[in-house]
């Protein structure tokens, strides 16, 4: 904890390189990916502050919407579109993901409640071997099965429907750094 206590002392020690930051916010990009330390949108975007609005989730699990029942996740995708007007929203699966590695071997939680009802909300990647430490075509599968679930958004189909706003499917790999996007004219992951 201590070598993160020390940046944070000695990050803003430059004010004016910030001032800018306070006039608000008007990122292009909603990027959704995985609550998981080792994704680190910024680092794998290069992208500076204000540039991206994030969207961080177990298994970057996007909840089905359902009107009237509000959720953190809806509440997100809603103000990036609506509000901050993004015309683009990224989702960014990753290699040797805990939560679909978990779905595809069928792993018991119910020592972890939470995770277990949370993960509920998914799909079992379907047709993935199970013996696959990166997970890497049922991630991609997950990745494609939130771009969906994305689309039944009022708000994401209103701006898709308007032209103004485009989806992608990431992922990435941890132990490489690679970057692959779903290509839907070959329906698979190719590099960027």
């Amino acid at each position: 904890m201590q070598p993160l206590i020390d940046h944070a002392r000695s990050f803003g020690r430059r004010p004016e390189d910030f001032a800018s930051l306070a006039q608000g916010q008007s990122p292009q990009v909603l990027f959704v990916t995985c609550s998981d330390s080792r994704v680190v949108p910024a680092l794998i975007t290069g992208a500076r502050p204000g540039e991206l609005f994030e969207l961080r989730t177990a298994g970057n699990i996007v909840p089905p919407y359902v009107s009237g029942r509000p959720t953190s996740e809806a509440a997100t995708v809603e103000y990036a579109v609506d509000v901050l007007g993004v015309t683009e929203i990224v989702v960014c699966g990753h290699s040797h993901c805990g939560a679909v590695g978990a779905l595809v071997r069928g792993e018991d939680l119910t020592a972890v409640p939470a995770v277990r009802d949370w993960l509920a909300q998914a799909e079992t990647p379907s047709e993935a071997p199970d013996d696959d430490p990166a997970v890497a075509e049922a991630v991609q599968n997950h990745v494609l099965a939130q771009l969906l679930r994305l689309r039944a958004y009022p708000c994401v189909r209103r701006s898709l429907t308007a032209g103004q706003l485009r989806l992608h499917g990431w992922y990435y790999e941890v132990h490489t750094g690679a970057v692959r996007a779903h290509s839907p004219d070959t329906d698979s992951f190719e590099a960027l």
